[in-house]
């Protein structure tokens, strides 16, 4: 008797916490995941246990075929940006799902180490401004200053790559300033030496003066900016026409000094006229007087009588006529030339057009592509003969022009302007605003300039280059028919050399005069020719080396100078890589053309041509069999991302933020796999952890549980059976499998033909399936509170079977998530046993067993269990739920409050959607409408319900109606009910004389016209299907919504303190006095609490045991009046008037340890009997 009370409660307090259960393989999943942080734990536990080896030597040890895939190589100057990741993402994708569908597939990265990015870093770091410093200060000592500092960024390069989930060799990696590379690249251009597919010429290029080198035209399209120019019309005298004189405009007046030619165009009609203010005369087109007098631009001030003031037409001429006619050039630098006799006349080519200038253009080909060549087809210039060119490799003007010798050209302008009107020359001055390119590394203004070169053949194998380009399939296509294919068509010889230092060598031979040209192919021939054995074939080493000539014995043969374009080594790279074909012959031979490869857009004028082009020349094949193109990544506000600006967030810090599986799958659900632009948003990110990554956890966190639950209240291992979800037979069940197995055939389908952008919303849209429908319509049935246990299983086997193939499914596109799903669904297969010992990295490979869900194989789908009528059915409840929902929303009626009946009325279902609607789905519908009935209209009442409207789809019928158009939109939507159903019915009607098909060139739409204000109703956007909802609110529906809310209530409170589903509690609740709203609605609706709480039903504070240990406590709005709810730990209560030495007692008993028979106790001596049902329940 001296056991004082409180020290029962204390007693009890210490028990409160639920009981430990017998955890199961899956259980202890955290009620939220960290993702980023998993993902590092992933990536730690891939490193430790070489994970991409062994799924690449599991592999090599069955003997899979391999899938050749070439990895365009980067530079390592910098560091890896979103373009680098997306195309990154693409790749890995690819491979991955090659490699889980039987594939091999060798992913070496490589590096990208010469060229013009890493001499333009060495020459800010150095402060050189000229070629002539590099060879002051040696250039073996500028190459290794290069070296130093390719692979500067490769360790930040590889940390990024691996923490993205990209599996790549870095081990095995290749650099194209490799020895082994080098040499194959020597053997390319010999084999196309020995093609006659090589020569030496001019090109005119684009040229960057600040970097002393040409550029590729991809190159110079790579930063354009809007700039102002000066702007002049320049007059040059007429030879033999006294006072006259032609007008040319140009931009360029740098390029004025070299100026040996004008050309018209030969069909344009020209004229003389007398300039009536200056008192000169002038030859130009007609159509470009406005360039000579600008308020003739001016549509609003010019009058056509106010010509009469400016000039006078004397004369009229076709541009054929001017052709030849002699002119006195600008400046005398070159009149004393060899070749002087040609310059200084009239040319004519149909490039001249008129939409800017005088339509007489000035010739100056050392700055201009088009120059050189009209100057060339007129024989103004020579093959192989020198040029005017008075600017050197820096853009500095030389002697040849005194008066702005030393001055970069494009300071000269000022200076040569001012000599032009001394010399009384000047027409017109003015700026021009306009987009110009700078050169992409220097960003300083790029020059045309004619450099001497050596060059490919493009234009000899032009067709065989467009024929190959046909046999290669790409995503998208139009990128290949049109972008590629305008590119391929119009392509010109390709300029392969560069005058740079940091490069593979050219590696030809030749004699001063270039009478004897050797072209080597490999370390051996240049060893047999020169006697000298190198290691290195970089200019500094082999330009040392001298062969003795065969055709003037006693004399050498020495390398030219230049270097190899770094596009030329990259499009060598599927020989050069495998250092074809001096080893790996038949492995490369095998392997080619490479089944895939990706880049962005940029490349189909950078890689993706030069591999076209070399393998052309060299096996007239294509490179490659498939190509994902992808599009840019822009900033958020449209803009390219600069890291000046800063206007993206760290790809790093967004990986660690919210997990590289989100980002991945951000940029491959977007229109930039379409190679379209992306605007990245970093919301977007955060978008698919909230609504793919968070609801997939949930989903098999609550798979987890019930599992768990299941095996503690049978006391039975749950084992995986794919007999059991094949004989499933509840309509989820069956929909849900069906979906999964058609989602597992559209995968396979669109990735055999490489369409990510196809994939991944049907990825997302199934986990939203899976998530938002299938969990949610069992979520009762799952706990095991509908249909007992054994519905419990049948479903959770179906769940884990659909979990497995979706994790080992969506593998290559997210391939942490589903490693952290693959480790705890694996320790349930029978399998997992044998993965002791090494078994989880041998061969076979298989779930469970398998260590990695990286080593299995995709799942192929079942035919058998692909159901197209499940399938439908539950597209039509999903159409009838959300828009049930809608109805609600528009009444302002909460989904806790019950409806009398839904209507729904169906255009021409079919006969399974009307019994699966009827039959076993319509317990779903109740259920998430929270609806007392459901009536499917018959197709005979439903005029009683909607009216059928019909309008013309304008679209198509504009054209065929033309003014028809407004007659017949009167005639379609006057149509009565019935009219408008037999017009469907009979596939359209004639109206005036034309056939109109009621499928494609009509619309129909259903409309509610039941009267009554207690209806709401909607139809969907298609206005095929019409949900109505009766809306009447009585007691009894009142009652259920507040027996709803306080469940509901109840549910928040479990999970506030922490409860699993299985943990049992009491429940009281305490209204106001005198309100009786709750106690009233848990009366009128018991069994709605005892589905939903395993018999356990909510009663009044009053009747709660003075003992009962309150787990978690709160008010709830309930009926419009407060009611303070409370969970309780399940305790013993007893009858009223037993002493409270008895009522101590019952305080310390454990209510799921009775078992229904009487208890003696002994107080003071005294026995006491309590029978449980009478004196205590």
């Amino acid at each position: 008797r001296a056991i004082k009370y409180t020290e029962f409660i204390l007693r009890n307090v210490a028990t409160i916490q639920p009981q430990q259960k017998n955890k199961t393989a899956m259980a202890s999943l955290p009620p939220t995941l960290d993702f980023a942080k998993t993902e590092e734990e992933i990536c730690s536990k891939w490193s430790t246990e070489s994970t991409f080896k062994t799924q690449d030597a599991l592999g090599v040890e069955r003997g899979d075929k391999e899938y050749t895939f070439y990895d365009g190589p980067p530079f390592a100057t910098g560091l890896p940006h979103y373009g680098h990741i997306l195309a990154g993402t693409i790749k890995d994708v690819v491979t991955r799902y090659a490699v889980m569908t039987g594939r091999r597939v060798i992913r070496r990265a490589g590096w990208d180490c010469h060229g013009l990015p890493v001499e333009y870093e060495i020459d800010q770091k150095l402060g050189i401004t000229h070629r002539d410093q590099v060879l002051e200060m040696g250039v073996d000592k500028y190459n290794d200053t290069c070296r130093g500092i390719v692979t500067r960024y490769t360790k930040e390069w590889e940390r990024t790559v691996t923490r993205l989930g990209r599996w790549v060799d870095f081990e095995n990696d290749y650099k194209t300033m490799d020895p082994t590379f080098m040499e194959s690249v020597w053997w390319v251009f010999k084999e196309l030496f020995n093609k006659d597919l090589v020569y030496q010429g001019y090109k005119v290029m684009p040229f960057s003066t600040a970097c002393g080198t040409p550029l590729s035209n991809f190159e110079a399209g790579l930063n354009y900016k809007d700039v102002s120019d000066p702007a002049v019309v320049v007059s040059f005298p007429v030879v033999g026409m006294e006072g006259v004189s032609f007008v040319a405009w140009t931009t360029t007046p740098w390029t004025l000094p070299s100026n040996i030619a004008l050309c018209v165009h030969p069909t344009m009609e020209y004229i003389q006229i007398l300039d009536k203010k200056a008192d000169k005369r002038y030859i130009l087109a007609k159509s470009r007087l406005g360039q000579l007098f600008p308020i003739m631009n001016n549509k609003k001030k010019w009058k056509p009588k106010m010509a009469d003031e400016l000039y006078a037409i004397e004369e009229t001429f076709v541009g054929s006529d001017l052709v030849g006619k002699k002119y006195q050039p600008m400046f005398d630098y070159f009149v004393n030339d060899e070749d002087a006799g040609e310059y200084f006349r009239i040319l004519s080519d149909t490039y001249v057009t008129d939409d800017a200038g005088t339509g007489i253009v000035h010739q100056a080909p050392a700055f201009g592509e088009d120059d050189y060549r009209v100057c060339l087809a007129h024989g103004v210039i020579q093959k192989g003969k020198d040029l005017p060119c008075p600017v050197d490799s820096n853009g500095m003007f030389t002697e040849q022009v005194p008066e702005v010798k030393g001055l970069h050209v494009k300071k000269g302008d000022d200076t040569l302007i001012a000599l032009i009107k001394d010399k009384g020359r000047m027409v017109h001055k003015d700026q021009l605003q306009h987009s110009y390119p700078f050169c992409w590394r220097s960003d300083t203004p790029l020059i045309y300039k004619a450099v001497p070169s050596w060059f490919v053949k493009v234009e000899e194998i032009r067709d065989k280059i467009v024929e190959n380009n046909k046999k290669t399939y790409w995503v998208p296509n139009q990128v290949k028919e049109g972008r590629f294919h305008s590119w391929l068509t119009d392509a010109r010889d390709w300029a392969v050399s560069r005058n740079r230092f940091w490069g593979t060598p050219i590696p030809i031979w030749c004699s001063e005069s270039m009478d004897e040209v050797v072209c080597i192919g490999s370390v051996d021939e240049l060893a047999e020719l020169s006697g000298v054995r190198v290691t290195d074939l970089h200019k500094d080493v082999v330009d040392e080396i001298t062969i003795p000539s065969k055709k003037n014995p006693g004399t050498v043969l020495r390398r030219v100078d230049e270097v190899f374009d770094c596009w030329f080594e990259s499009g060598s790279m599927p020989y050069a890589q495998k250092h074809y074909p001096f080893e790996n012959k038949e492995s490369f031979e095998d392997g080619f053309p490479a089944d895939f490869i990706a880049e962005g857009l940029d490349q189909t004028r950078g890689w993706f041509y030069t591999l076209m082009v070399l393998s052309t020349a060299l096996f007239d094949k294509p490179a490659f069999k498939n190509l994902i193109v992808n599009g840019l990544v822009l900033a958020g506000d449209g803009k390219k991302m600069s890291k000046r600006l800063k206007n993206y967030p760290d790809p790093n810090l967004v990986i660690d933020k919210y997990g590289a599986d989100a980002l991945r799958m951000y940029l491959i659900n977007s229109p930039v796999v379409r190679a379209e632009s992306l605007k990245f948003q970093e919301p977007g990110v955060l978008g698919v952890v909230k609504e793919v990554f968070l609801p997939l956890y949930n989903a098999f966190r609550f798979f987890s549980q019930n599992l768990e639950r299941l095996e503690a209240n049978t006391g039975t291992k749950f084992v995986p059976s794919k007999d059991k979800v094949s004989a499933a037979t509840n309509p989820t069940d069956v929909w849900i499998s069906a979906a999964t197995q058609g989602l597992i055939k559209f995968v396979h389908e669109e990735m055999t033909a490489y369409r990510l952008y196809t994939v991944m919303p049907a990825l997302v849209s199934f986990v939203t399936q899976l998530t938002n429908w299938y969990v949610r319509l069992n979520r009762d049935r799952l706990k095991g509170l509908e249909g007992g246990e054994s519905e419990s299983e049948a479903g959770l086997q179906v769940m884990y079977d659909v979990l497995l193939d979706v994790t080992i499914l969506m593998a290559p596109f997210t391939p942490f998530i589903t490693e952290y799903f693959y480790q705890h669904l694996r320790k349930l297969q029978p399998s997992y046993a044998d993965a002791a010992n090494g078994g989880g990295s041998s061969n076979p490979v298989m779930p469970g067993k398998s260590d990695s869900v990286h080593f299995l194989t995709l799942p192929a789908y079942d035919e058998g269990r692909l159901n197209a009528d499940a399938v439908e059915a539950m597209e039509a409840l999903q159409v009838i739920v959300e828009s049930g929902r809608y109805v609600r929303e528009k009444r302002n009626i909460s989904l806790r409050t019950p409806v009398k009946c839904v209507t729904v009325i169906l255009r021409n279902p079919s006969a399974n959607v009307i019994e699966s609607l009827n039959g076993p789905l319509k317990g779903y519908i109740l259920s998430e409408l929270n609806a007392w009935d459901l009536v499917i209209v018959p197709k005979e009442e439903e005029h009683e319900w909607v009216t059928l409207s019909l309008t013309p789809n304008f679209n198509l019928l504009g054209r065929k109606l033309g003014k028809k158009m407004k007659d017949f939109k009167t005639h379609v939507t006057s149509m009565s009910h019935a009219d408008a159903v037999a017009c469907l019915e009979n596939g359209g009607l004639d109206f005036e004389g034309l056939t109109i098909s009621a499928k494609d060139e009509l619309v129909s739409k259903l409309a509610f016209s039941k009267e009554g204000e207690h209806w709401e109703s909607t139809s969907t956007p298609e206005g095929d299907v019409v949900v109505a909802v009766d809306c009447t609110q009585d007691e009894a529906i009142l009652s259920a919504g507040r027996s709803r809310e306080l469940i509901n209530a109840i549910q928040q409170l479990r999970k506030a303190a922490g409860l699993d589903l299985s943990d049992a509690v009491e429940v009281f609740f305490e209204e106001s006095a005198g309100i009786n709203v709750v106690e009233s609605a848990v009366s009128n609706n018991t069994n709605l609490f005892e589905a939903k709480f395993q018999g356990a039903i909510p009663v009044p504070k009053k009747f709660a045991p003075s003992w009962s240990v309150v787990l978690r406590s709160d008010s709830a709005d309930i009926g419009g009046s407060k009611v303070e709810v409370s969970i309780c730990r399940p305790a013993v209560a007893g009858r009223c008037g037993l002493s409270d030495e008895v009522g101590y007692f019952l305080s310390t008993l454990e209510p799921s340890n009775l078992d229904g028979s009487a208890l003696s106790i002994t107080v003071d001596g005294k026995d006491i009997s309590v029978s449980q049902g009478e004196d205590f329940w």
